[in-house]
């Protein structure tokens, strides 16, 4: 090899000489700096680590210095397919197989070579050492000296994948973005799988596989039908019932949720142990009274939509006690805003497990759906049954609670007014208290016997003692579903006159409530019943309707949507009078005239679900139009799809021009 080097002719260079040293001729691997300047003073011919390659776009201008004359400035272009040794020699090709080889393109000649010829001449002196090779035949034995081995890449494609997703383009500097060196790309591969795992941790990428991971993730965790750990669980109940506040609970069961997730088995998670979790972070919220903003924001908590998610995994799996504490729940943690998907969840699991539901359940499921604004028609028919079944067992607040919640829903409930008519025919059977003594009246449970036990150890007829909060509810209930002249109403009716005699405060939220609902049946009676001739006596009537008309509670709020329709109404020209007292409602507009009363219903007139006017819409309607006027209604939900206001003025000019000439007798339009 010595004697080899030894026929180079000595060459001179513009910068300086090139002098080949035969300890270093053998040391091939290729660096590339990607700065413009030498990191070191080079002394040594043949040594790629700083060789400046410069932009691959420019055809390299070089000169040939020999002794007797030089080489034109442009050489002939190599063959496009030579993919070769000399260009491994040359250092335009890798050695080391991390670069598929690139056909040459036929390039324009580049500025930077003229301005900046002396800094290339390790390439020049290489190609005039190429070209003395092969003149002396000595081509072939450099060939095997240079060449490398290159090793098959098992992930030879996904790394090229991997290059093409995260090519980046350095308009800095002079190199091509294909003709870097590959242990950048590979660097640069790592780096960018290592971002996105961080990515996909901190929920900035991959959204698809993160919602999956935690579906799979929530499916471990509700596998309740495997072997299971009865004092794990126990224990596990124990400290979810001994936490003081809500938050402390959701602490308890969220690091059982952390721990089945990396492995604990079997899980201590049951259905039961899920329900009590959600039942005791309502009752913690109920037991301090938690506004609804911090509520809202409780429910926002990533441990808390986890449990959640796998209660309503676990629904199916749940006793009919468990589905009752999981509905209140949630109606208590999120109220009307929100769980809409989770109670259409629990009314179809609910609707295969009525035939096990008791009063209480029964109570507080549908309950929970009224509170909640939320329509479930086929689970309500069930109820309704069941609830005829089990008359007999249900208290004087769960009796009161399930009346409650048909009516404001308007869900028909027929068998279970028609099984209260049978089982409480006899007036003797119903007493009132006082709401001061409502602890002792139902001291010893609900529905409690009247009379003596015969030989056979039967007994009489159930006697219900309510108080007059109940008592109000289920009045106001029987006007809402229209069943006034029911044996049950009558009994309940009369039993509320008797408080003629208890002082009404108008200081007090609940007088007044009672107050207002009383009134309102009080005068469907009168308007839609007067045969039954149920009317309370004068002297109550006046005691009632006052504390029902006073300010104190019955604060009216106008919507910005009210105030936008009822400056559209001025413009059709007529002369309308808003918020007008009709008994003890307040329409929104009337016509006086005409005896026109419009109404105009935002969202909370609604079912949030099916948008079904609710019950307490239903009963308004009704009530106005017994009264001689002509209901007019314009909900949200049709004025949201009207765009503009010449659009809105065209439809109300639209729904009141069978009512504007005066023509039409009482209707609902």
């Amino acid at each position: 090899m010595e004697g080899l080097l030894n026929t180079f002719t000595h060459h001179t260079c513009i910068i300086k000489p090139f002098i080949f040293n035969p300890t270093t001729v053998h040391n091939l691997p290729l660096i590339k700096l990607r700065n413009g300047f030498f990191t070191r003073k080079l002394e040594v011919g043949l040594r790629r680590n700083n060789c400046l390659n410069l932009k691959k776009e420019s055809n390299i201008r070089i000169r040939r210095v020999t002794e007797d004359d030089e080489v034109d400035d442009s050489e002939e272009k190599e063959s496009e397919d030579s993919v070769d040794w000399e260009s491994e020699f040359l250092g335009e090709l890798d050695p080391f197989g991390y670069q598929a080889p690139k056909k040459r393109k036929k390039q324009e000649k580049s500025k930077v070579v003229d301005d900046n010829e002396g800094m290339d001449w390790c390439v020049r002196a290489r190609k005039v050492a190429l070209k003395s090779i092969e003149a002396r035949g000595l081509a072939s034995s450099m060939e095997d000296l240079i060449k490398v081995k290159k090793k098959k890449k098992k992930g030879k494609k996904k790394l090229e994948k991997i290059k093409k997703k995260n090519k980046v383009t350095d308009d800095d500097l002079d190199f091509d973005s294909e003709d870097d060196m590959k242990m950048d790309d590979i660097m640069g591969s790592d780096m960018n799988d290592l971002r996105r795992k961080v990515s996909m941790m901190a929920s900035g990428m991959f959204e698809e596989k993160r919602e999956k991971t935690m579906e799979e993730f929530v499916h471990r965790l509700s596998q309740f039908s495997g072997p299971s750990n009865r004092r794990k669980e126990i224990n596990l109940n124990k400290d979810i019932v001994d936490a003081q506040t809500a938050q402390e609970v959701l602490e308890v069961i969220s690091e059982m949720i952390t721990a089945v997730g990396k492995g604990l088995s079997p899980s201590p998670l049951s259905p039961l142990n899920i329900a009590t979790a959600l039942h005791r972070i309502a009752k913690n919220m109920e037991k301090v009274s938690m506004v609804t903003t911090h509520r809202l924001a409780f429910t926002r908590q990533r441990e808390m939509s986890m449990l959640v998610a796998i209660a309503m995994t676990a629904l199916p799996e749940c006793s009919a006690q468990g589905i009752s504490n999981i509905a209140w729940a949630l109606s208590k943690i999120g109220g009307e805003l929100l769980y809409l998907s989770e109670m259409d969840r629990v009314a179809e699991v609910a609707l295969t497990k009525v035939g096990e539901f008791n009063s209480q359940n029964v109570a507080n499921v549908a309950g929970a759906f009224a509170s909640m604004q939320h329509s479930a028609p086929d689970l309500f028919s069930e109820l309704a049954k069941r609830a005829s079944d089990i008359v007999h067992t249900f208290q004087e607040q769960e009796l009161a609670q399930v009346l409650w919640a048909f009516a404001s829903l308007y869900e028909p409930a027929d068998p279970l007014l028609e099984s209260l008519d049978n089982a409480f025919k006899d007036a003797t059977q119903f007493t009132c208290c006082l709401n001061k003594a409502l602890s002792n009246c139902n001291e010893n449970g609900g529905v409690k016997s009247s009379g003596d036990a015969d030989s056979e150890g039967s007994l009489s007829s159930p006697v219900l003692s309510f108080n007059r909060d109940q008592l109000g509810n289920i009045a106001w209930s029987y006007a809402v579903l229209g069943q006034m002249d029911e044996i049950f109403f009558s009994h309940i009716w009369k039993t509320i006159s008797r408080f003629e005699e208890q002082r009404i405060s108008e200081q007090y939220r609940e007088d007044i409530m009672f107050a207002s609902q009383v009134h309102l049946v009080n005068q469907c009676l009168k308007l839609e019943h007067p045969h039954l001739q149920l009317a309370l006596s004068s002297v109550l009537e006046e005691k009632i309707a006052s504390a029902g008309k006073t300010k104190r509670f019955n604060q009216k709020v106008t919507s910005s949507f009210q105030k936008e329709v009822a400056r559209l109404l001025v413009s059709t020209g007529l002369d309308w009078i808003r918020e007008y007292a009709v008994d003890g409602y307040t329409v929104d507009a009337v016509l006086v005239d005409k005896k026109v009363a419009f109404e105009i219903d935002g969202p909370t007139h609604f079912s949030r679900n099916t948008g079904v006017p609710l019950g307490h819409t239903m009963l308004k309607r009704r009530y106005i139009a017994a009264a001689g006027w002509n209901v007019v209604s314009l909900s949200h939900q049709e004025w949201e799809e009207l765009q503009g206001s010449f659009e809105q003025l065209d439809y109300l000019r639209a729904i009141l021009k069978d009512y504007i000439g005066g023509e039409g007798s009482s209707n609902i339009a």
